[in-house]
């Protein structure tokens, strides 16, 4: 154990990422995790039905990060799959973000058209419009169109998902919600896109499989560290978990969202006509997955799993999406003041911060730069 140079707890990406940076490094490194498997929230797996299932929701890598592109490709292939997300609007499949085919999808064409040439004489094509910000224009044809998007893309959607209005979360989650000036379907445009040929799992698993690591799972880290306090003085410790876990709650809890799916097999070969449907003003869930179409999964059957959003409750459910506002990032702070010099967080969860998988790989590659070159 003294051996060991640096500790990780959790092994989702960004815990895996650190730790290969380290053991690349010739550093020793010990990855633990409470649950019963790696990889974390990007845990996926092959079921009875040869269907590879995301067990914690559709996971679509992208990237223009040159770096993490590279640093991922040593451990595994990608698919060209590019993302487009359907939404149920008025009782009609469209695509989401709201863009210049939604136009003809939902409106009759006379309306569209007149829509289409405003829009392109107020922006360039091309160019993404925050829904909050798309509200403020006063020609009466475009406040119509941003009232119907607030309302059918964004409001209902928004209140389900986070529990909250809209005025009630930060900016940068609102922005995630763009009007695109374009005929762009997919949902993401990064120049790198894809799913692992092999999953995201066998992914993390190469990751981690390196001489210098050792992982152990089903262990926490408080029952970890009590019987370890001499080795928790000595080494670097890397974590990903909530801060707000890591100092017992003292300063009070960080608010997250859950997430519950409910997962559903059908004897049929597909369910529904995307991999993603959004349902913004029906049902209480929010979206339906159907997993088979991120790898071309060939099977008579097919999986699929209904997305019901939730708060957080400790012991209950899973955290997914840090609640970000003004209280909780001054909160955050506070625990992050207290920080012992031997410890670096990180992740979605060390961060408060929601990441994308791209973003999470290069805040890891980052902070290990910033250790070795330090």
């Amino acid at each position: 154990m003294m051996s060991i140079d640096n500790l990780v707890t959790g092994c989702g990406l960004s815990g895996a990422v650190i730790a290969r940076l380290l053991a690349d490094k010739g550093e020793k490194v010990l990855v633990i995790d409470k649950k019963n498997h790696i990889a974390g929230n990007i845990y996926d797996y092959r079921d009875e039905n040869g269907i590879f299932i995301h067990k914690y929701g559709s996971h679509i890598f992208h990237t223009n990060n040159e770096k993490v592109w590279n640093f991922l490709n040593r451990f595994t292939s990608f698919n060209t799959y590019m993302h487009k997300v359907i939404a149920v609007i008025d009782g009609i499949e469209t695509t989401i973000p709201f863009n210049i085919n939604t136009l003809y999808d939902v409106f009759p064409q006379t309306l569209a058209k007149r829509l289409e040439e405003k829009l392109l004489e107020k922006f360039k094509y091309n160019t993404k419009v925050p829904i909050l910000e798309f509200q403020k224009y006063n020609d009466s044809d475009l406040k119509f169109l941003s009232d119907y998007i607030y309302e059918k893309v964004f409001l209902q959607y928004t209140a389900k998902q986070w529990g909250k209005n809209p005025d009630e979360i930060d900016s940068a989650v609102t922005a995630r919600v763009p009007v695109y000036i374009s005929k762009d379907d997919r949902y993401f445009q990064d120049k790198y896109q894809g799913i692992p040929l092999n999953g995201y799992t066998k992914m993390v698993e190469n990751i981690l499989n390196h001489p210098n690591i050792e992982v152990k799972l089903n262990t926490d880290f408080k029952t970890f560290a009590t019987a370890n306090p001499d080795f928790i003085k000595k080494c670097r410790i890397f974590y990903t978990g909530s801060i707000d876990e890591y100092f017992n709650y003292k300063y009070g809890e960080l608010p997250y969202r859950s997430v519950n799916f409910k997962f559903e097999t059908y004897d049929r070969e597909f369910y529904q006509s995307n991999a993603v449907v959004n349902y913004p003003c029906n049902y209480d869930f929010t979206r339906i997955h159907e997993y088979k179409y991120y790898l071309n999964d060939k099977s008579d059957k097919t999986v699929i799993a209904k997305e019901y959003s939730e708060y957080f409750e400790n012991g209950k459910n899973e955290r997914y999406y840090p609640i970000v506002n003004e209280d909780n990032k001054t909160l955050y702070q506070q625990y992050l003041k207290d920080t012992q010099q031997n410890v670096y967080f990180l992740g979605r969860l060390g961060d408060y911060k929601y990441y994308d998988m791209d973003k999470a790989a290069e805040r890891a590659i980052n902070l290990f730069e910033e250790i070795i070159n330090g």
